[in-house]
């Protein structure tokens, strides 16, 4: 039975702390010898992240014990921290940066020397007589000064019997060293200052010789701020495969012989942007085919593509919000992904035999299904006649509905990046609010991975005006529709996300509240030196070069703008952020307290870019709610009434 209530009162049986403690993050799945490997980030464990490994017809077991955790912050987003070689797992500790070599069994080793954390290691490979491992280095000379980072490729005795030796440097940014199956080869991206890797980079290929220096040195593809390409890959038959966007759009590509040629032409995405180390949308099958993710208009798929007539099969798996993590061998493919009603999964599919098998689930809660709400993808008009994309999720609870005539207050939610996208996956988080009667809208605004280069570069020299006016147009588009109620818009996002909100809640009127989770206020400080080398020249494409576009960053800056605030505003903010670091958060809490405004600020001990701890998630989430219903005036028992200053 289902009782009238006003919406954003309704009981839920999803708690805070169900959120923050229910699940695990998945990512980065390994195939060797039939058994399967990946990561999983467990925040009851305070974000401590296990090395995993499912033997055939056996239960997943942790592989790296209590004392480890497996995480890198070369780019400071990491990712690519760990590899399998012949049973062998080699892996970057949290802690020390150090790399580690663990026996099936045994104690982890190190490999690499103490450095203090200031030598960081990522997306290693060893090669196939097990002499070198090579990976990505970045040095950290100085900790607080990123002016004097270096990154570089180099080779690492397996055993530790020796210091790291360069094999190549001379660039801002490398990744992704792929050596050929017979060990002779050596591709890898390469790229500079100010691009992003989507922007455009440059993959090159060498002859590998057995003391690991690089010859013959050519490159195959890429160009800087006009190709962009991703995961380079040998066949096992030698042949150099990679993604390119130099058509507009992410495909896929094989070089033979010193000809490049497009494997599946398609107005479709193969790749995706390069935030992480590891990424995988494609692997070799036994019989040359090659599995593969790729989406279109924001639905994803998994498919076989043969390289020799183009044909791309899609497998029509039940998940279709996908990770870009794919393994392959033989017959079989191991990959991340879920969707609405099904939370992450590690998956492994028998290409031959269409069978599936679920290794790990991120979630095991129990809620009924009626408290789930399923998305709709919505495509709304925007500015300048455009149309841009999102995922719509009403109000749903199975045993509350709200009065007639009433409709839903919505929170409008902007994803990351900004060169991010969101996706229509599980989440318990998105349930804690459409459970109890909140509607919500996750933009893909101009900018957005996954609709192309085009769609892509719409936020070119445009950051803080197209994003907003998309969330903006979201939100006005819903209320014209009757799906929300236009007095009650809210609008939250983290970190890029946290800037768009921060811009909607500074320089328009229409929303009644807003959270900003580690969002940028002042573009100046962060462009002068106020984050790390991989974003440190982000925003000469997202604003313009600087300090000739300083006039532009300027009126930018929310920071500047704070006359124009006239709603309450909530910012979370993490301690040991190095992307976005407090004093980004603490001006704008300077300038509410100057107007006073109502506002609160919470600024959580330890974190870092993201939260990690459950505990953390929990008090992030049960201010936001006291919060909202606060600003709206309706009691929520279910939470601790949040302080807030000025209301």
């Amino acid at each position: 039975m289902t009782h009238v209530a006003l919406y954003g009162t309704w009981r839920s049986p999803i708690s805070a702390e169900m959120v923050s403690l229910d699940g695990v993050a998945l990512s980065q799945p390994w195939l060797e010898s039939g058994s399967v490997y990946w990561q999983e980030r467990r925040p009851a464990e305070g974000g401590r992240s296990v090395l995993m490994h499912a033997a055939p017809f056996s239960e997943p077991i942790d592989v790296t014990p209590l004392g480890f955790n497996v995480r890198t912050t070369v780019h400071e987003y990491g990712g690519g921290a760990y590899l399998i070689d012949r049973g062998t797992a080699f892996f970057s500790n949290f802690a020390d940066q150090r790399l580690y070599r663990q026996e099936l069994g045994a104690d982890p080793v190190a490999i690499t020397p103490e450095s203090g954390g200031r030598n960081r290691y990522a997306d290693g490979r060893v090669t196939p007589d097990g002499r070198w491992l090579i990976c990505v280095r970045e040095r950290h000379p100085d900790p607080d000064d990123p002016s004097g980072v270096t990154n570089e490729l180099v080779a690492i005795a397996p055993n530790g019997s020796a210091e790291p030796a360069e094999i190549r440097s001379g660039r801002d940014f490398y990744s992704t060293p792929r050596i050929s199956p017979d060990g002779s080869m050596l591709c890898w991206l390469e790229w500079d200052l100010p691009w992003m890797p989507w922007d455009g980079c440059e993959v090159y290929v060498a002859e590998l010789t057995g003391d690991a220096t690089l010859e013959h040195v050519r490159q195959v593809a890429g160009r800087a701020g006009e190709e962009s390409i991703f995961q380079p890959a040998w066949s096992p038959a030698g042949d150099l495969h990679f993604v390119s966007d130099r058509t507009g759009w992410w495909n896929l590509y094989r070089d033979r012989a010193g000809e490049v040629q497009a494997l599946h032409p398609a107005e479709a995405e193969f790749g995706w942007p390069q935030w992480q180390f590891g990424m995988s949308g494609y692997g070799f099958l036994g019989d040359g085919r090659i599995a593969c993710i790729w989406e279109r208009e924001g639905v994803q798929h998994v498919a076989v593509l043969d390289p020799e007539s183009g044909e791309l099969i899609d497998l029509d798996v039940a998940q279709t919000a996908l990770r870009p993590w794919l393994a392959a061998e033989g017959d079989r493919v191991a990959f991340v992904g879920g969707g609405p009603s099904i939370p992450d999964q590690v998956v492994l599919l028998d290409v031959t035999a269409r069978s599936i098998d679920v290794l790990r689930s991120s979630s095991a809660v129990d809620v009924d299904e009626g408290y789930f709400s399923v998305p709709r993808q919505i495509e709304f008009p925007t500015e300048g006649g455009l149309t841009a994309f999102a995922h719509f999720y009403p109000p749903r609870n199975g045993e509350a509905t709200g009065a007639d005539g009433e409709r839903p207050p919505l929170i409008v939610m902007s994803h990351g990046g900004p060169t991010g996208e969101a996706t229509p996956g599980f989440s318990l988080e998105m349930q804690f609010w459409t459970s109890r009667g909140f509607a919500v809208v996750d933009v893909n605004y101009g900018g957005s991975s996954g609709f192309g280069r085009g769609y892509r570069q719409r936020l070119n020299g445009t950051w803080g005006i197209v994003d907003t006016a998309d969330c903006i147009n979201a939100a006005r588009w819903l209320v014209d529709q009757g799906e929300v109620d236009g007095d009650r818009l809210l609008i939250t996002g983290g970190s890029a996300g946290g800037y768009t909100t921060l811009c909607a809640l500074t320089m328009h009127d229409g929303f009644a509240a807003g959270t900003s989770y580690f969002g940028l206020a002042d573009l100046e400080s962060f462009v002068t030196g106020g984050t790390h080398k991989f974003e440190s020249r982000y925003l000469f494409t997202l604003v313009g070069p600087y300090p000739e576009e300083a006039e532009r960053y300027r009126s930018r800056s929310p920071i500047n703008f704070t006359d124009g605030i006239s709603c309450p505003m909530l910012l979370l903010q993490g301690s040991e952020d190095r992307v976005v670091p407090p004093a980004q958060a603490e001006i704008m809490v300077e300038a509410l307290k100057r107007k006073a405004l109502p506002y609160a600020y919470l600024l959580f001990e330890g974190e870092q870019h993201g939260f990690r701890k459950a505990e953390s998630t929990r008090l992030a989430l049960e201010a936001e709610l006291s919060f909202y219903a606060q600003v709206f005036g309706f009691e929520r028992d279910d939470v601790p009434t949040l302080h807030i200053e000025n209301l």
